[in-house]
């Protein structure tokens, strides 16, 4: 068994309406995240990124589609889930991206990974995700949609 990589990225995907899509997880009925994946290899992260987008989703994107937000988190891995990984590893460090659509898009969810999807406005988004750097990412959306709403109606 090849143990995963303690380097991951984490995927929002929203539309230009203001809907995130979440997953929810298949062995962790009652998670809800975005899409997230360890990198392979010494691919580079926003092929990681482009990757676990289509696996997650089956959404084919290209990587000039998506967005660096230029945030790395750094967080303890659950104890349940470090069998994963290395010997010894208890750390993961993750990037973020985000990929706008300008609609929903039809979702083929990889089953052995996930069970359901929804699309949902920011903040229930931001409240339904069990991973604090997730709801973070997805607060941060929340803003960056709040200030060009501001910066549409004032001109």
């Amino acid at each position: 068994m090849a143990f995963k990589q303690p380097i991951s990225v984490l995927v929002v995907i929203y539309t230009l309406q203001g809907e995130v899509l979440l997953l929810e997880r298949a062995r962790q009925p009652g998670l809800w995240q975005s899409v997230t994946g360890s990198r392979e290899g010494s691919e580079a992260l926003i092929d990681t990124a482009c990757r676990e987008v289509f696996e997650e989703t089956g959404i084919r994107v290209p990587p000039a589609m998506l967005q660096a937000w230029s945030i790395q988190n750094t967080y303890e891995i659950f104890t349940a889930w470090r069998h994963r990984y290395a010997p010894g590893v208890t750390h993961n460090t993750e990037t973020v991206f985000a990929l706008p659509l300008p609609e929903r898009q039809p979702i083929q969810l990889a089953a052995d990974e996930h069970r359901d999807f929804r699309w949902l406005p920011i903040p229930a988004a931001e409240g339904a995700c069990f991973s604090w750097s997730n709801r973070d990412a997805i607060r941060l959306l929340g803003k960056a949609f709040a200030n060009a709403h501001k910066a549409s109606s004032s001109s």
